[in-house]
């Protein structure tokens, strides 16, 4: 018989690092990013997360999103992305006592020897880097460490999982992006793009890459999700895919919802990739419909795909926690990783399987995209591309 594992246990030893949180979108909303009104340090927050909660869930470190929605475009995209990341480092100076800021897979490490939470960041869309090289080069220099490249809508260079294809994936400037993304050891994320575009970063791209919050299309069909030839193409990278808790992501008949919800929207000349006006329509919608609920056993069954498609090696946890109004039902915030976790290892999920799950997977991820850039800084330097000189479009 085999022993249980103790999840407090596992969790001391190998705390999550999680690929997707919007605390600071929600931060901007509700309080101008002013933490004395939205005290995330005392708990009893009307957010999802909150430093004791997080606690609670065995976190390590979380990836926080310096989401802007693609309703900004140009440098008033930029512009509002800078102010997220200052968001993110005031968040990190104000809680100093328990959280620690990271731009490496050892200083997350180091963050834990010194009993606080990493704090990273990933921008959530490639229009907040406005078609410039320069503008990626310097997010990263300010310490963001993934970009996620396109959000809800295209850019004019890569194809979105919810927009009308345009470029066919990556046109040759998106190539470029992933190539200097590499260069600089910028973690590409390929949550929220086309399949079209998953595939041509994964034949581009010079590194592992990543799905910072993404789940399996053959277990719910959402184009938000990632087909198993394109989990298979991870592994091959040695990258992960870091399942997601989002119902229309990980239950069928959320995702089906969703798709009806949709469908009436583009029947009154709203589509999905107009973020103001899609959710307006979206609140009105979910008020008349109500939505199928989603559970923690919704998300195991992703978990199980992702590591019987693509391997034990390649799967991580990316939960999306105040990105989306509704939870599943036992992951309603972010305390809750220990009772996914307990019903993976009631499933046969060893100590070391779950390590993987947590941490150890992304933590590899991120040291070999490390030494990559290291390795390709000593033989190229920046790229000095423009998008009309490549795609043969205005910039």
């Amino acid at each position: 018989m085999e022993t249980p594992v103790d999840i407090t246990a596992l969790l001391a030893a190998h705390p999550v690092v999680d690929g997707h949180n919007d605390l600071l979108w929600e931060a901007r909303v509700q309080a101008s990013y002013d933490f004395a009104r939205l005290d995330v340090g005392a708990g009893g927050t009307p957010t999802h997360t909150d430093l004791p909660r997080m606690r609670a869930g065995g976190m390590g470190a979380q990836f926080w999103s310096v989401y802007v929605p693609t309703r900004l475009t140009g440098d008033d995209a930029v512009s509002a992305t800078l102010e997220q990341v200052d968001a993110a480092r005031h968040l990190t100076r104000t809680y100093a006592d328990r959280l620690a800021w990271a731009t490496t897979a050892d200083e997350v490490e180091q963050a834990w020897a010194a009993g606080r939470i990493a704090s990273l960041a990933g921008a959530e869309g490639g229009h907040s880097i406005n078609c410039s090289l320069g503008t990626l080069r310097q997010l990263h220099e300010l310490g963001v460490r993934y970009l996620t490249l396109t959000h809800n809508a295209n850019t004019p260079w890569a194809d979105s999982a919810t927009d009308r294809p345009v470029s066919g994936g990556l046109t040759a400037f998106g190539r470029e992006v992933v190539r200097e993304m590499n260069r600089i050891g910028m973690m590409v994320d390929l949550s929220h793009v086309s399949a079209d575009t998953m595939r041509d970063a994964l034949a581009v791209t010079e590194a592992p890459v990543i799905f910072s919050h993404s789940s399996a299309r053959a277990v719910t069909d959402s184009p938000r999700n990632v087909p198993d030839d394109v989990l298979e193409a991870t592994a091959a990278n040695n990258g992960v895919c870091m399942v997601t808790f989002v119902p229309k992501f990980v239950n069928a008949a959320c995702a089906d919802g969703h798709r009806e919800m949709v469908a009436a929207a583009a029947a009154e000349g709203v589509p999905e990739a107009d973020g103001v006006r899609f959710a307006a329509f979206e609140a009105v919608w979910t008020r008349e419909h109500p939505q199928p609920t989603a559970t923690l056993d919704d998300v195991v069954a992703h978990c199980e795909h992702v590591r019987e498609v693509a391997g034990i090696d390649h799967v991580g946890l990316g939960g999306d926690y105040d990105g989306v109004e509704v939870l599943p039902t036992g992951l309603e915030d972010v305390s809750t990783y220990p009772a996914l976790l307990g019903a993976l290892a009631g499933r046969g999920w060893s100590e070391a399987d779950l390590a993987k799950l947590t941490c150890r997977n992304v933590l590899r991820v991120m040291r070999e995209v490390e030494d990559r850039a290291r390795d390709l800084q000593a033989t190229r330097g920046p790229s000095l591309a423009r998008i009309e000189d490549l795609d043969g479009v205005p910039a």
